[in-house]
């Protein structure tokens, strides 16, 4: 195998939500709910297995999917895939999984031992960043897909079966390479409100209509991203950073916030919505 010839993939990262408190004995059937999901809803948007590179990260699951398969499956189809079976998975849980989805296509070399690449750093980067951790919590949600600025623009901004660009959010994060934008969605919902944290400082001073940075195009007008925290920023397992106020992060919610304990739902929740005797969510 030539490592030196890079072909263009969608590279896709999953991180678990809140990984490091599962116990030896929780985490493999974690990681088991995390495979058959993924699996399975590439069987439900026909994507060949042998089309789709897959490689174990202990808490998560790396995968690059060949360029013959058209990444708009992948943003449409597969994820709706994969919200409804982390949804059948949830059901029997006491405590929701919950996913961090990170996409981006770019050059991706193959070798023996897996894949690499600035592609797939910066998927990574994307599923691992801690607006991502606080998004889950602030929205009470247990599934959200974080995509790079050119993946944005290139394929979502389009629209497309299942896409819904303007289901879409953006923010500024500060990455171990340098600031970028990502945009974020929680599938099955509207935009969401993005949290903003003390390094929030009014959307890096990018107000409406201002440039981005470098060759990235400005939010739409009136929009003012937040800025990503330090925490989780170099891309490292910061789950047992991931407690509310471990960061030192505030946040500004609009409508409800979920509380937890341990890990443990105070109410009963079920993909972003309150299930049982609770009661419909108050927006």
């Amino acid at each position: 195998m030539d490592v030196t010839e890079a072909r263009y993939e969608l590279v896709i990262s999953v991180d678990a939500r809140r990984s490091g408190e599962y116990d030896d004995v929780d985490k493999p059937r974690m990681r088991a709910r995390i495979y058959r999901i993924l699996e399975a809803a590439f069987v439900g948007a026909n994507v060949a297995r042998d089309a789709v590179h897959m490689e174990d990260r202990g808490d998560g699951v790396l995968l690059s999917v060949a360029g013959r398969i058209a990444v708009t499956r992948l943003l449409g189809l597969w994820m709706v895939e994969v919200h409804e079976n982390l949804r059948d998975e949830n059901r029997a849980l006491r405590v929701p999984l919950g996913l961090r989805v990170g996409m981006h296509v770019g050059p991706v070399r193959h070798d023996d031992r897996g894949i690499s690449g600035r592609a797939v750093d910066l998927a990574c980067r994307l599923a691992d960043s801690s607006v991502a951790r606080q998004l889950l919590d602030a929205e009470r949600a247990d599934l959200v897909l974080v995509t790079s600025q050119s993946l944005y623009e290139d394929v979502v901004s389009s629209g497309g079966k299942f896409i819904e660009p303007a289901h879409y959010a953006p923010a500024r994060l500060e990455l171990k390479e340098g600031e970028v934008t990502a945009w974020f969605r929680l599938p099955g919902r509207t935009a969401p409100v993005m949290p903003v944290g003390e390094a929030g400082r009014a959307g890096a001073a990018q107000g409406a209509g201002e440039a981005a940075v470098g060759d990235e195009a400005a939010p739409a007008a009136g929009t003012r991203p937040p800025v990503e925290g330090d925490a989780g920023a170099d891309g490292a397992d910061t789950d047992a950073d991931e407690r509310p106020g471990a960061s030192g992060d505030r946040y500004t919610v609009h409508g409800d916030m979920s509380r937890h304990s341990g890990n443990v739902y105070q109410q009963p929740v079920h993909i972003g919505r309150i299930t049982g005797d609770a009661g419909p969510r108050k927006d």
